[in-house]
């Protein structure tokens, strides 16, 4: 296994153990857990022996981190496709569907290591991971990492809403020409930005395409958002959406995603067309 970080403790003035120590000291591994886990795989050394969460720190020791042993995944054969790719990041296009990730077989993340290339660093992760996730029937954009340190920087990002998304949602209703919704969700702040694209009546019905620009990242925040102001989307039944005949899925697609390179600092914008499942429905709709 090869050694990818490797510190050497100065004078301390305290008394630590080293998984609270060494989250300060592997910029690959920023978090306690992340940390602990490490330690129980093997992947940390103490002065050339695996390290025991118990172990106490001392002037001098030397910390080592090994590279991740691979594991073995079977890769879901699903083509996705690629809008960007660097030994870092990716950028693919979920369809709808299939789930980001989870206790399944097929999944995006599943299918992230038949569609990328492994990267070439040091840091490289065993597996292509998605930094967010997307709803189970929701389509569209998605940021994956490729390194450690990128997982971290991007979800980080997040966090501090450095990215910017912007989904397209058809929904019934006649939707305001611009309009912020900021109802708390799970007794959580949420803020959601809407723009409508356009409306449309059909079959004494009004609905309306929109543009969505979710500010925070709340479970289902655009779904309930929209449901609570009587602006259900199409396909959504669990919040009172309607269905439309031999059209399957949810009407809510991720179609934009701005963000800077975590590392280059390159400007990334990336937009996708409305789905054709959209257009499709609206001219089904429109049928007397």
């Amino acid at each position: 296994m090869k050694i990818i970080e490797t510190h050497i403790v100065p004078a301390i003035d305290e008394k630590i153990r080293l998984q609270e120590y060494a989250v300060s000291i592997f910029k690959t591994i920023p978090t306690r857990s992340g940390v602990k886990k490490a330690i129980k795989r093997g992947e940390i050394l103490l002065n050339g022996k695996p390290a025991k969460t118990a172990n106490w720190i001392a002037e001098g020791q030397k910390i080592e981190l090994l590279q991740p042993i691979e594991g073995k995944r079977k890769a879901y054969r699903l083509k996705l496709e690629v809008l960007f790719e660097d030994d870092d990041l990716a950028v693919v296009k979920k369809p709808s569907g299939i789930p980001t990730s989870g206790n399944y077989f097929k999944t995006v993340e599943n299918a992230l290591s038949f569609n990328l290339k492994k990267s070439a660093k040091i840091s490289a992760l065993a597996f292509p991971l998605p930094v967010h996730r997307l709803d189970n029937p929701t389509s569209g954009l998605l940021i994956c990492a490729k390194t450690r340190p990128s997982l971290v920087a991007l979800q980080k990002k997040f966090k501090e809403r450095k990215v910017q998304k912007t989904y397209i949602a058809l929904c019934s209703g006649n939707v305001p020409e611009k309009a912020i919704f900021d109802d708390d969700i799970d007794e959580k702040k949420a803020l959601t930005h809407i723009e409508r694209i356009k409306s449309f009546h059909a079959n004494n019905q009004e609905f309306s395409l929109i543009k969505v620009f979710p500010h925070t990242g709340r479970t289902h925040q655009i779904r309930i958002h929209l449901s609570g102001k009587g602006f259900s989307i199409l396909g959504d039944t669990k919040y009172g959406g309607i269905e439309i005949q031999q059209k399957k899925g949810i009407f809510l697609a991720a179609v934009g995603l701005i963000f800077h390179h975590p590392f280059t600092n390159e400007f990334l914008n990336f937009e996708i067309p409305v789905p054709q499942k959209f257009l499709k429905a609206e001219k089904y709709l429109r049928r007397p």
